[in-house]
């Protein structure tokens, strides 16, 4: 803690007491509850459990509230909170393919077994404010849900029947644990995958949109998207067997990607990937497209110097955590490292002007 002056700490108690009455705003009017939160803002609780790492809406709603609606503020809470819970072991790995899908397209087959589900989706509403939403107590319509409730097989498994696609990686190995080690580099995809759900959403837009633009040279198709609950299992050694023991909501995306072949490859299409927690949508999208511009390498692909083939700078400058920890500490006191600073540049002008009237007073001398 920085205490730059006497009397500090109870400063600082005083403007925790501030920050709580900011928080709750006007008396009068009714406060938000952590279910108000997390039942009507479900995207903005989405976002913070992806990038908390934590699945669990209700701590979620909760962070969002005691942060006053900075997600990233919401975020830092909940890893924060993350930390101090036991692991009381690891789940099987899921199977997305089992998927009672909310929301599921394709923009690269029209008809597909288990078809197009549009569900709850922004992208055929009209951008215009609703000032009904602005009434009290208005009626809100209860659309009926579109949920298929049956596993549907991915798009991408028609493509690779005959080869067009390459073959997704089967990975034996347990990958290693972002949450408790240090990312190192050279990361493998797993890893990396890791880092992409955990980035900020902002930040993976912009990589994602820059390949878009050119940078990465990665022309894309969503070969799927799908929302919907997937069930966790975890073995149990004394039963012999797997034991669902919950759910959760997943946004996954695959991407087709053109890809020329190379010297040992021949010309197919390849994937990337994206995998978040809740609807989540355009992370899990931006995600994939980052994903396969950082795959370059293994593709056996020239390096177009795009920032989002350089793994080294989207994987370490992704994770707002770190990053708002890292801009924010400026703000705090640096009295005595600009105190040093101050006096180098009177140093420095001294010194300056010392130099400019040298040769003028020889000039007079002369």
């Amino acid at each position: 803690m920085y205490v730059a002056v006497k009397g500090g700490e109870r400063a600082i108690g005083n403007a925790h007491a501030w920050l709580a009455e900011e928080r709750r705003g006007d008396p009068a009017i009714p406060e938000l509850t952590v279910p108000q939160i997390r039942e009507q803002m479900a995207l903005a609780v989405n976002r913070v459990m992806a990038e908390g790492s934590l699945y669990d809406p209700d701590l979620a709603a909760l962070a969002i509230k005691q942060a006053r609606g900075d997600l990233i503020e919401a975020v830092f809470l909940i890893r924060a909170y993350r930390t101090t819970l036991p692991r009381l072991g690891s789940s099987a790995p899921l199977d997305t393919a089992a998927m009672a899908c909310d929301r599921r397209i394709s923009a690269t087959f029209k008809d597909l077994p288990g078809g197009q589900v549009l569900g709850p989706t922004f992208d055929y509403t009209h951008r215009l404010l609703d000032f009904k939403l602005a009434a009290e107590n208005a009626p809100e319509a209860t659309p009926e849900r579109e949920a298929t409730g049956e596993a549907v097989p991915h798009v991408t498994g028609f493509l690779n029947r005959e080869g067009l696609i390459e073959e997704a990686p089967a990975e034996d190995t347990t990958p290693p644990d972002l949450t408790r080690d240090p990312l190192e580099l050279p990361a493998e995809r797993a890893l990396r995958l890791q880092a992409l759900t955990r980035a900020d959403e902002g930040f993976t837009l912009g990589m994602a949109y820059s390949t878009q633009r050119g940078y990465a040279r990665n022309h894309a198709f969503v070969g799927e998207l799908r929302i919907g609950a997937v069930p966790v299992e975890m073995e149990i050694p004394e039963l012999g067997f797997a034991v669902e023991i919950g759910e959760v909501v997943l946004t996954e995306c695959e991407t087709v990607n053109q890809f020329k072949g190379s010297k040992t490859e021949p010309p197919q299409f390849t994937r990337g990937y994206g995998l978040v927690f809740g609807q989540t949508e355009r992370k899990a999208i931006a995600m994939a497209l980052v994903d396969r511009a950082l795959r370059w390498q293994e593709l056996g692909e020239d390096d177009s110097g795009a920032p989002a083939q350089d793994a080294e700078f989207v994987l370490y400058h992704g994770d707002n955590v770190q990053a708002t920890g890292f801009l924010e500490h400026i703000k705090l006191p640096h009295y005595v490292d600009f105190q040093s600073e101050l006096e180098l540049v009177r140093k420095l002008r001294r010194e300056a002007e010392a130099a400019q009237d040298r040769p003028a007073t020889q000039e007079a001398a002369e």
